[in-house]
């Protein structure tokens, strides 16, 4: 499958200071870069730093950051569905996973996020792709954002219903861990049935529940 990548920019000018959003981003360019300490969500910064690095350079990976000057800020990271989850089982070229977006703390008031995942959706870059997100609430900064986990939920699907990603049904055993979990997709307008039969599948593996 060709994996058309098309580069866009964004500035936001926000209390005095210049944000550049941009994406997806090579490897070349992150490497010139250098993590915020607050991104550490997911594992160390310079950690995520490396594994940004590693998904850049995937035929399928898209990296969209945003950045103040040479600091990055915040990001959105796109790529397959990892080999040990339920989600590659079906072995998908057409399925990718919105995998992680986080924005420092600090910059969190400013609508980064909308518009690092606006940035992807760019340009009609993903209609030949369904792209999902598994929530989970344990991902969530429950403290820091001081939000109950419904109303971090709440957030969530706000942000990703910006590119018309919708809740959707399954019986993912992570998933159904706890009822704030979720799936969040968005079928492109060029996927074809076959695709989303098969998506279909790998939603739901008890066949009572089709």
């Amino acid at each position: 499958m060709n994996h058309s990548k098309q580069h866009n920019v964004h500035t936001l000018r926000k209390n005095g200071r210049e944000i550049v959003v941009e994406g997806p981003v090579p490897a070349s360019l992150l490497q010139s870069l250098h993590m915020h300490p607050d991104l550490d969500a997911f594992r160390r910064p310079h950690e995520q730093f490396e594994a940004l690095v590693e998904i850049s350079e995937l035929p399928e990976g898209r990296i969209i950051i945003a950045r103040e000057q040479d600091t990055i800020i915040g990001y959105v990271t796109f790529h397959y569905p990892d080999e040990m989850e339920r989600w590659s089982e079906g072995n998908m070229k057409d399925l990718i996973e919105l995998g992680a977006i986080e924005v420092a703390d600090e910059y969190r008031s400013y609508g980064i996020g909308r518009t690092l995942i606006r940035t992807a959706f760019e340009q009609e870059q993903m209609e030949e792709y369904i792209v999902f997100t598994t929530e989970y609430y344990w991902h969530w900064d429950l403290k820091g954002s001081g939000l109950s986990v419904w109303d971090y939920r709440k957030m969530m699907e706000r942000l990703m219903k910006t590119v018309d990603m919708v809740w959707y049904a399954t019986d993912d055993p992570e998933i159904c861990a706890h009822p704030a979990n979720c799936l969040m997709v968005r079928i492109g307008s060029k996927i074809p049935l076959r695709s989303k039969e098969q998506f279909d599948q790998v939603r739901f593996k008890q066949r009572y529940m089709y």
